[in-house]
């Protein structure tokens, strides 16, 4: 069952209230020689501090969902509110500077600049938006601490395993302590062991922070560790449960 409620601007964490709502979003790409319909009327609330797996066959719109609740592409139609505000209210200045300031974001490529050792990959975004560089090397060597790899701040990704790039990856993702993380297949270039150790990381960081996850997977082995799963198809969702604990 799709939440109906609103949500408005709080400063304290409600459970119980959607912190994202996307109503009636449609995104249709057109290539000027056809017209391919990714998403076909999404409805779909995200609670405050939950957290959801979005999941389906490739090519169903999992990952145009994504960058359409974060902000990173157009809808054709539709809405998507954060907390209340229409992104589309915001000017593109606006919402870059509200995915720094309150977004994370992890994805299935490391991204990481292998010239850098992981603390200064880490501590990049923060210097970037302005922060003086000791309170970001600060607050870098403390992300790297909340995933274990604080002995790994000077070690060059070459010099890391899959999965310590990966929790460098995610130590990045959380330096701005964002509100909302988005992820698209975290683990979709790791092994089954690195995956759950990744997946048991962001529910424990999840839980800590206090923070709203919406990630993307096609393993179902991983989407079982969030609070409900969405499937989708064919660009819409095709329904929604809690999955059953390990």
């Amino acid at each position: 069952m799709k939440e109906t409620a609103t949500a408005e601007s709080s400063g304290d964490i409600d459970q119980d209230k959607p912190i994202v709502i996307a109503k009636g979003v449609t995104k249709t790409y057109d290539t000027g020689k056809v017209k391919v319909e990714a998403l076909r009327g999404i409805d779909l609330a995200v609670k405050e501090g939950e957290m959801i797996a979005v999941m389906g066959p490739s090519g169903c719109g999992k990952t145009t969902l994504l960058n359409c609740m974060s902000g990173l592409d157009d809808l054709s139609g539709g809405e998507v509110r954060i907390r209340g505000r229409l992104l589309t209210d915001m000017s593109d200045r606006e919402r870059t500077r509200y995915r720094a300031e309150k977004i994370g974001f992890i994805f299935q490529a490391y991204n990481l600049l292998p010239v850098l050792t992981a603390v200064e990959n880490v501590e990049l975004p923060l210097l970037l938006s302005g922060t003086p560089p000791k309170e970001a090397r600060g607050k870098a060597v403390e992300s790297l601490r909340a995933v274990a790899l604080e002995d790994w701040k000077d070690h060059k990704p070459a010099e890391l395993s899959g999965g310590q790039q990966q929790r460098v990856t995610i130590a990045r993702s959380l330096v701005n302590k964002p509100e909302i993380v988005f992820g698209d297949e975290p683990t979709g270039n790791l092994d089954s062991e690195y995956s759950k150790e990744i997946m048991e990381l962001l529910k424990r960081l999840n839980k800590e922070n206090r923070q709203t996850y919406i990630i993307v997977t096609h393993d179902y082995n991983v989407g079982r560790l969030a609070d409900r799963i969405v499937i989708m198809k064919d660009g819409a969702i095709e329904k929604e449960f809690v999955p059953t604990p390990f």
